[in-house]
């Protein structure tokens, strides 16, 4: 009989008969989760003799939900996901018109599920426009909750803009904010800072990792941005003086010995670093809006957002989920990468404790690549590459499965 996943403090305890939740996704998302259930069961039936077994269980959410059900993201599909707590997705439309402006933005806030997780690396033969990909393997933490995706963004005119350009002009500051100006409202927290910060530090502590990185514009938004990078330093010192040195540190003289060093980087100084020397960054720990655009650039420096991974965790539940949108042209023709799904079903294994059939799925898609066996957004960039179809890339990985085992 198949068992509930339970989460507690953003750490799973899973049985060897576990029920995990999908939701297919929209557009190409029912040709990428059919390719990617195929991977992920056949990992584990090889790694593990049968022993263990996921038990998949659908809701619904986005087009197929409303099409259903009248409702974009059904009480039902909610109410699921806090029983069960562990959920695999595909990429979601976003509804036009009012309510909900983001599906994927709700499930986050809904669960509170704060850290946003995206490794970045390369794999031995994706087509990338760098010269040195190799050198590319970075795990950004993006906080899900505050900045300004959890803001207010008042229209121009308005009353509540009005009001306050009203208020703030009255304080007499050295700017006067401009008549018909529209006006957004940033929130950046104290805890919702540190809890993403002491995630990022946590991981990097459990895979003996030894940079960690605070991306900010505190150099101009002193009171957000800065803050989040004070408070980083600020847990530190509280609660990790034993593990992690900051960078001043060690100018000031200080040696770091086996100690994490912490330092913070301006954010277009990053983006410009992780270009020429990506290999002296490890984890980066961010805020939302500066992780969206890192991450997104990122993993265009690696072979693209086909092949990039994403997990939203909270102290409770767990979402990973395809990093890319629906693609509707390519609906139903099954020539979509399901990389990016794959990949974060690796990571969700991982997350299970289930590593051995993690590893199996990645060494298996990399001898894929490496064949030159890959789906049109490869293919197109590879001399000699044999095209496939989204559901045959899948196939593919699963025979590479044997192979890479017996190493």
């Amino acid at each position: 009989m198949a068992d509930k996943v339970i989460i507690k403090d953003g750490k799973a305890e899973v049985s060897d008969n576990p029920i995990v939740l999908f939701i297919e996704g929209d557009g190409i998302g029912p040709d990428i989760w059919k390719a990617s259930q195929r991977v992920l069961d056949s990992a584990v039936e090889i790694a593990y003799g049968g022993k263990k077994k996921i038990e998949w269980q659908e809701i619904l959410a986005g087009e197929k939900a409303f099409d259903q059900t009248g409702e974009w993201l059904p009480q039902k599909t909610i109410d699921d996901i806090k029983e069960y707590s562990l959920a695999i997705k595909g990429p979601l439309t976003t509804p036009v018109g009012g309510g909900i402006r983001s599906l994927n933005v709700a499930l986050r806030q809904i669960f509170d599920l704060f850290a946003c997780v995206r490794p970045v690396k390369w794999y031995q033969g994706v087509p990338s426009p760098m010269k040195r990909p190799d050198k590319f393997d970075i795990t950004l933490f993006r906080e899900n909750t505050e900045d300004v995706y959890a803001g207010f963004d008042f229209e121009s005119g308005s009353e509540e803009a009005n009001k306050i350009i009203e208020l703030v002009n009255s304080f007499n500051l050295e700017k006067q904010l401009r008549d018909l100006s529209g006006i957004g409202i940033k929130p950046i927290s104290k805890m919702g800072s540190q809890r993403l910060i002491k995630s990022a530090i946590d991981y990097a502590i459990k895979k003996g990792l030894k940079k960690v990185h605070l991306i900010h514009k505190g150099n101009i938004m002193k009171y957000t941005e800065g803050s989040f990078r004070d408070w980083g330093y600020e847990l530190v010192k509280e609660k990790y003086a034993d593990k992690v040195i900051t960078e001043e540190e060690i100018w000031d003289g200080a040696e770091a010995g086996d100690k994490i060093v912490l330092g913070n980087r301006i954010a277009d100084s990053a983006f410009q670093q992780l270009l020429l020397r990506p290999d002296e960054y490890q984890v980066l720990a961010t805020m939302n809006l500066n992780g969206d655009f890192l991450s997104d650039a990122a993993a265009a420096q690696v072979g693209g957002l086909g092949i990039a991974p994403g997990a939203n965790i909270g102290y409770e539940q767990a979402i990973f989920e395809a990093t890319h949108g629906t693609a509707p042209k390519y609906a139903g023709l099954d020539k979509v990468n399901p990389g990016s799904v794959i990949l974060s079903g690796v990571m969700m294994l991982e997350f299970m404790g289930w590593d051995e059939a993690a590893s199996l799925i990645e060494k298996a898609l990399e001898k894929a690549i490496e064949k030159k066996t890959v789906t049109y957004d490869f293919e197109r960039q590879m001399e000699g590459a044999t095209l496939l179809k989204c559901s045959e890339f899948g196939q593919a990985i699963v025979d590479n499965m044997s192979l890479v085992a017996a190493v």
